[in-house]
């Protein structure tokens, strides 16, 4: 009888263990929400927007951020479409009166951006992309000698690549690591009054390095 018992129990768990890890198991599938947490590096491209020979100017901060999007799994690949909204603390010193890459003294302002990514699982729970898609960058000019920004900026338009690798908590949870190159090719200008300029061409480089929790809906 006590044979009989066990033997029960054991079929019974067979049975259940399948199905909770079906439950709890990542899929890679669906909507989700993270935020975002990085390091920021702003500079000059090339001698488009560094006319006085200075190829080192740059601005570094704390990248911060939300992120949202929408992903499928197609077996062993992840292929998804996704939004991100981040800001950065990213200035030039107050003191610093050089130009900084053609735009003057800065403060890196708001970023927008939109694009894909696809991916492989390198195990049920890991999933490594790659990314890419179009940014528009906002970079408000500080006045004077001080840290005060005006109602002027400059407004600029790029493409951003990018690798990382999502490891998934459990079924709703993940946590993202990730690196991404952004390049701004055209720029223009808005004006206190309202106006705003032509485009012009600039070249200016950004790097991130950036970590994310998020949920999956």
């Amino acid at each position: 009888m006590r044979k009989l018992m066990v033997a029960s129990l054991l079929a019974g768990a067979s049975v259940a263990t399948p199905a909770v890890a079906q439950d709890v198991g990542p899929t890679f599938t669906g909507p989700r929400v993270e935020a975002i947490l990085g390091y920021d590096h702003v500079g000059a491209g090339s001698d488009v927007d560094n006319d006085d020979g200075r190829d080192d100017q740059s601005i570094d901060g704390l990248l911060y951020g939300v992120g949202v999007g929408y992903d499928v799994n197609v077996g062993s690949a992840v292929v998804g479409v996704e939004g991100e909204w981040t800001d950065s603390t990213a200035k030039s010193d107050r003191y610093d009166l050089t130009d900084q890459f053609g735009f003057g003294r800065v403060s890196q302002g708001r970023d927008l951006y939109i694009g894909a990514r696809a991916g492989i699982l390198a195990d049920p729970a890991t999933l490594v992309y790659v990314k890419g898609g179009y940014t528009n960058s906002k970079l408000n000019v500080l006045a004077g000698n001080t840290n005060e920004t005006t109602d002027t900026s400059f407004k600029l338009d790029g493409w951003r690549v990018g690798a990382g690798v999502e490891r998934a908590i459990n079924s709703n949870t993940f946590a993202k690591l990730e690196y991404r190159y952004s390049n701004y090719t055209d720029g223009h200008i808005d004006y206190m009054d309202g106006d705003t300029s032509s485009e012009f061409d600039i070249d200016t480089d950004r790097h991130q390095v950036v970590a994310s929790v998020g949920w999956r809906f």
